[in-house]
This record gives structure tokens, C-alpha cells and sequence, in this order.
């Protein structure tokens, strides 16, 4: 590859010597036509005020007029290297010429005409020996009246006289030129390969496409930007996530992240320089949890890469997987809570009570039906509804009164929200309630749920009268990890709460005191 770099380079530089040279000769020949221009006139304007000439032109004895003319011309254009002097009377008759035999004939040039009207100038026409150069002056006598007019010719420098006055200059230029022409070649060549760790362009080509068929083959979505936020990578899996909707991603490479998608928080990372993982964000209509780095070479800058994944999926086999656990735990409280009530039915019949067992069994029947039909009727998605009436169950296993407030309603969730995020919401909520009560000694255990939905406004509360947190405790609630027990796995639930609070752009407040128990309230836009 160092040779073709070379050669292409080699090429490319004797060309533009080769387009530079060519202005510069243009110019030159431009020049010099000019410089003889203005010789041909000065010569032309000595010729017209010798006085012998004029005498001769008035002169009646034309052959006599004539060869002194001629002497006189022929050693004027001979110190000045002219190609021709040509004097002519007023009649067009020519009085001198390099060529004897035309002296006495007529000129029929057709460009002498103004010359004949007493005007002078310059002018270029076609000669046997090339282009020439001529400056045409009338002739005037002492009364200032024109006796005739003067004609000089010089012939054109042409490439090859130019390339033969300067041939030494040119050729010191040329070997300069190609002795700098290899070693920037070189140079550059070897600067090139280094820069391309000496990877052919076959092997880079290749190692690109490799690169993309990999990120394409990755099931997380991978989108990276450089220092100008302009896209590097955007895989496949990434159109799909984000819903960009367009089979070929690759038309995205070079455009600015801000026009395709504005909300990826992604330069916040670059400017910032701080990696943030296990970021749960809502880009595009769409939930992800991301991993968003720096890019540093050298330890510089120059880019960031986010790498994320669909939480829709996720989120589904979560909430599947909360639901059997929620299932068997329930089933495991309605078997040890009926069999109790079973038992206690047994023993009033036992006992001969067949009434009391009677309204025992209708009571407790009317309890079950009125918990369910209100979950039915004002709570409209079956998921919080069973959530609800399975934490319902697991607090009287516990000896906890959950109460849920009888004017409590939902009927829609906020934007970016969905039904998973409020499990998470209420999961987390009253299982964090059941921990503050469990480990206290009192009569009465009570967890309060409250629901508003109206004038769009959503307001969810749940209370406790529970162990309550001092305020050093409350201020660190939301951090990812902390927790006042030392049990593994905990310290995540009021975080992932915020989280989804802040992606349906709502607000928490907390309150509570020791000994008095906690109350979360949460508030969103619907």
C-alpha cells in the first residue's frame, strides 16, 4: 500500500506543478507579448521622427528614396532584432522591406487603415514565421501633415524559444520538484500507514464490515457519537428498539443525534465526561434501560457510546414473575386463613350452633364479595386489582389492617406510564409499610391506601403507623442501595419508585416521624 500511496501521491503533485506551470508560462508569454508590444511602438515612433526618412518620402526619384530608406531601416531593425521595418508613403507604396523585391509594391493590408487616418497603435497578425507583434505609427512632416506610416514587426516567443532561453532555470525546477515530489510521497505514505496501524485498505474494509455485522448481530441497541455529537454507530437492534422505523440504520451514520433522536441524553455524557448505568430512561415512546459511557482515547474525549435494552419485554416477564409469586403467596394465605375459618365453622357446629355458623359463613362471604367488587368497580386494570387484594390477604396473615380508602379510583395512568410501573409503585410501597410494622410490638397495625383520580391529577398515598424514619434516614431513601437492614438485595425498591416518578415527570413527597409511622405521597399529570 506504501507504494500505490507513493505513486497516487507522486501523480497528484506533478500534476499541480504541472497546472501551476501552466498559468506561469501563460503569464510569462503574456508578459513578454506586452514588453515587445511596447518595443515594437518605441521603435516604430524612432523610425517615424528621422529626418533623412521624411526627406526621402517627399523625395520625386523613388528608386534613389527607396534604397536609402531601405539602408537606413535594415540597420535600425537589425540593432533592434525586429523581424521587419516597413515604411510606407501615403499611396501604400513601400519604401522598405527585408525582402528587396516587395519594395515598390503596394500593401492591401487591411488593419493599416487606421494608421493612414493619423492613429497609432499596436496590433497582431500572421506572419511566415509566426505570430507577429506590430506597432503601426503615421509618419508626419514639419507642417504636421502625414507623409506616411511606419510599420514594426516582431515575431512571438513561442514554448520551445521559452523553454530554450530558460531551459536551465526549468530544469534545476523540474529535478527540485521531483526530488521533493518522492520524499513528500514517502513521507506521507509511511505517515498514512502509521496512522492506519499498517492495515492495507482491504483489511480495514473488511474489518469494518465485520465491526458492523457484530453490532447488528448484538441484541442490545448501540448508539455512539463523536465530539461534534454526530452518529458513528446506530445498529439494527437499536432502529428496532427506539422505533425509528427504517430497515437501513445505516443512514443515520454522520447526522447529528439531535435530528434523529433528540431525547437520547446522550451528549449530556461527552460534556459531563461520567458513565451512568442501569439508567432506566423513556426515549422516543419508548422504555430502555441504558448504559451510557465516555469515549476516551489518550485519555481525551472524543465520543460516547450508549448500549441498551427494551425494558417492554423485561418488564412483562417481571411482572409474570411477580405475578406467580404474588399467586402462591396468596394461595398460601387463603389456605391458612380459610382453614382457620373452616375451623372455626367446625367448632360451632360442633357446638350445635348452627345459626351463628350460618351468619359466620355469610359474613365472612359478604366481606370477600364487597373487597372484590370495589376492586372491580374503581380500580380498572385487572394487574393493580390483584395486586391490591393479594396485599389485602398478605396483611391479615400478618395481623396488618390494609384499608384501601372507598372513594379511591383509577381510571387511566399518566404518559410514558403504563401498568408495570405502578406495580412497581404499590409493590414496593406497601411491602416497605409491612416491614416498618412487622418488627414493632403494638395493638393495632394499620396500612392506609388512597387513590385520586380527578381533574387530572393522579394522587396515590399509602400510610403507615409504623416505626416512622428520623430525617438523616429519609434524605437517603432514594439513593440506589441504601437501606437500614442488612439484608442483601435491599436498598432498591424506593429508588427504581423515583425513577418511575421522574419519568412520568410527577413529584414524591415523604413524610414522617419516628414512632409515628411514614406516609408516601405521589402526584402526577393525567
Amino acid at each position: 500500500m506504501n507504494g500505490k500511496i507513493m505513486l497516487l501521491t507522486f501523480f497528484i503533485i506533478a500534476f499541480s506543478f504541472l497546472v501551476a506551470g501552466t498559468f506561469v508560462i501563460g503569464n510569462l508569454l503574456e508578459e513578454q507579448e506586452k514588453d515587445i508590444g511596447q518595443r515594437a511602438m518605441l521603435v516604430a515612433r524612432t523610425v517615424s521622427q528621422f529626418p533623412e526618412i521624411k526627406t526621402q518620402l517627399q523625395e520625386e526619384d523613388f528608386q534613389k528614396a527607396s534604397k536609402i530608406t531601405n539602408d537606413l531601416v535594415e540597420e535600425i531593425r537589425y540593432i533592434n532584432k525586429a523581424e521587419y521595418i516597413v515604411v510606407m508613403n501615403m499611396d501604400r507604396v513601400k519604401y522598405s522591406h527585408p525582402f528587396k523585391n516587395t519594395i515598390g509594391t503596394k500593401s492591401e493590408s487591411a488593419d493599416l487603415n487606421a494608421a493612414f487616418a493619423e492613429h497609432y497603435y499596436i496590433s497582431k497578425a500572421e506572419g511566415t514565421k509566426g505570430p507577429m507583434i506590430r506597432a503601426i505609427v503615421p509618419i508626419m512632416n514639419e507642417e504636421n501633415t502625414q507623409i506616411g506610416v511606419v510599420v514594426v514587426g516582431f515575431g512571438l516567443p513561442t514554448l520551445s524559444l521559452l523553454f530554450k532561453d530558460f531551459k536551465t532555470e526549468i530544469l534545476i525546477t523540474v529535478i527540485i520538484s521531483i526530488l521533493f515530489s518522492v520524499w513528500g510521497a514517502h513521507t506521507l505514505g509511511r505517515h498514512i500507514k502509521k496512522q492506519m496501524f499498517g492495515l492495507e485498505p482491504h483489511e480495514i474494509s473488511k474489518m469494518y464490515v465485520e465491526r458492523t455485522e457484530t453490532f447488528n448481530a448484538m441484541h442490545e441497541g448501540i448508539i455512539a457519537v463523536d465530539s461534534k455529537l454526530n452518529i458513528t454507530i446506530f445498529n439494527q437492534k437499536a432502529s428496532e428498539i427506539l422505533g425509528v422505523g427504517d430497515d437501513d440504520p445505516t443512514k443515520y451514520i454522520g447526522k447529528s443525534i439531535y435530528d434523529v433522536i433528540p431525547d437520547t441524553r446522550l451528549p449530556e455524557i461527552f460534556f459531563t465526561g461520567k458513565p451512568v448505568y442501569n439508567q432506566e430512561l423513556y426515549v422516543n415512546q419508548h422504555s430502555i434501560m441504558s448504559n451510557r459511557i465516555p469515549i476516551l482515547v489518550d485519555g481525551k474525549r472524543v465520543g460516547a457510546v450508549a448500549v441498551f435494552k427494551d425494558l417492554t419485554a423485561f418488564k412483562q416477564l417481571a411482572e409474570e414473575l411477580t405475578g406467580v409469586k404474588a399467586f402462591v403467596q396468596a394461595l398460601r394465605v387463603h389456605t391458612h386463613e380459610y382453614k382457620n375459618k373452616l375451623h372455626t365453622i367446625a367448632g360451632l357446629l360442633h357446638l350445635g350452633h348452627f345459626e351463628q355458623a350460618i351468619d359466620y359463613v355469610s359474613q365472612v362471604k359478604y366481606q370477600h364479595d364487597h373487597v372484590t367488587k370495589f376492586l372491580n368497580e374503581r380500580i380498572y386494570n385487572e394487574n393493580i386489582s390483584g395486586l391490591l387484594l393479594s396485599k389485602i390477604s398478605r396483611g391479615k396473615e400478618l395481623g396488618i389492617e390494609v384499608l384501601i380508602d372507598e372513594e379511591s379510583k383509577l381510571t387511566k395512568f399518566p404518559a410514558k406510564l403504563d401498568h408495570h410501573d405502578f406495580v412497581i409503585i404499590f409493590g414496593n410501597l406497601i411491602e416497605n409499610a409491612f416491614d416498618a410494622l412487622s418488627n414493632i410490638e403494638q395493638d393495632y397495625k394499620e396500612i392506609t391506601i388512597s387513590i385520586d383520580d380527578q381533574d387530572g391529577i393522579l394522587a396515590i398515598m399509602v400510610s403507615d403507623n409504623g416505626l416512622g424514619m428520623t430525617d438523616d434516614v429519609k434524605n437517603r431513601i432514594f439513593e440506589n442501595g441504601f437501606s437500614t437492614k442488612a439484608n442483601e438485595n435491599r436498598g432498591i425498591g424506593l429508588f427504581l419508585i423515583e425513577e418511575i416518578v421522574n419519568k412520568g415527570n410527577g413529584n414524591i413527597e415523604v413524610l414522617s416521624e419516628p414512632n409515628k409511622g411514614t406516609t408516601f405521597i405521589i402526584t402526577f399529570e393525567i
